[in-house]
């Protein structure tokens, strides 16, 4: 039961994070200490799930798909949606520098507690680092071209693969990759006025998504274990600027809806955000919150019992796991 609540509680934080663009929940599953046991986990959805259930039947099919875990798991990410969606809009709207300071804090603390180099880490390794600064800065300026589908129904579709493989990625925000497409606006109508059909086409994306990406990352974590982490930790630091709280608009475009597609910024210090924007930087109340932010990480990072791995085998091992069991 401890461990249920507690998987319910990251759950929470990882769709808490989901609904605000810039910042992953895949960085919340990664400084929480599940994030190789969820990957681990949502491969297992495929056909081997048959072979599960043919030779122990429900009991079986429950222990394959590791439902103990991902149950409580989602059921916080999806409680925590449906009810910060609502609050994530007020903040972002009324907000945003406050907003945007307490998950900068959080998301830097983070790359320092996931980068530490573990015992078997090299000087190549900086080469993955910086490929996953380099994706971290392309994948945005990417994002439009989806408007150029046509189809508001193959967009989101094709939008809910790329958010929810976002999400697996620390460091990379699906929501924020969604703003850049244009279909923020639109999922988040869905999910506050439950609107079936657009959730249903956008859920059916996130499955493929879910189903290919994961077994991509597990495939680099078993075999390129230290490297797969680095570049995890250069999606880290290059979604950083996303989340600078003084900064200036200088390019965007208009969605298919009419929404405004941020492109570029201009990144101030707090007096240029002033004399730019006329408006307060609010400097103490930031950098309050982002060393709320940053402490929150290390608190978390200090009460994880140990490093989790995924062995050779595919077989996951977590220290935390046979406390709680």
């Amino acid at each position: 039961m401890k461990r249920q609540l507690g998987l319910l509680f990251r759950g929470a934080g990882m769709g808490a994070a989901d609904a605000v663009p810039g910042v992953s929940g895949g960085t919340i599953a990664f400084i929480t200490g599940i994030y190789e046991e969820l990957l681990l986990t949502v491969r297992r959805f495929g056909p081997s799930a048959f072979g599960a259930w043919r030779q122990g039947g429900m009991a079986g099919l429950i222990a394959h798909l590791n439902l103990g875990f991902l149950v409580p798991l989602l059921a916080g990410i999806a409680a925590s949606l449906i009810s910060v969606a609502h609050l994530v809009v007020w903040l972002m709207e009324d907000h945003p520098l406050l907003l945007n300071g307490f998950f900068f804090g959080l998301v830097a603390a983070s790359a320092l507690v996931v980068g530490r180099h573990p015992a078997d880490w090299r000087f190549w390794h900086l080469l993955p680092l910086a490929i996953g600064l380099l994706l971290a800065q392309l994948l945005p300026a990417l994002m439009p071209l989806i408007g150029r589908l046509g189809s508001p129904e193959l967009m989101l579709v094709v939008g809910g693969a790329i958010a929810i493989s976002a999400m697996l990625l620390p460091g990379v925000s699906g929501s924020f990759l969604l703003l850049t497409m244009g279909l923020y606006g639109k999922v988040m109508d869905a999910i506050r006025d439950v609107d079936l059909g657009a959730i249903l086409l956008f859920g059916g994306g996130c499955l493929i998504g879910l189903f290919a990406f994961s077994r991509l990352l597990c495939w680099l974590l078993l075999r390129f274990h230290t490297a797969t982490l680095q570049l995890l930790v250069g999606f880290i630091l290059g979604s950083l600027p996303v989340l600078w709280p003084w900064r200036e608009l200088v390019s965007y475009q208009l969605g298919p809806d009419g929404q405004m597609i941020p492109l570029d910024y201009r990144y101030l210090t707090p007096s240029a955000f002033t004399e730019v924007t006329g408006d307060p930087a609010q400097l103490l109340g930031v950098a309050a919150l982002m060393l709320a932010g940053a402490a929150l990480v290390w608190s978390i990072g200090r009460t994880q019992n140990g490093d989790q791995t995924v062995a050779p085998g595919g077989r996951h091992e977590n220290k935390e796991e046979g406390s709680d069991a």
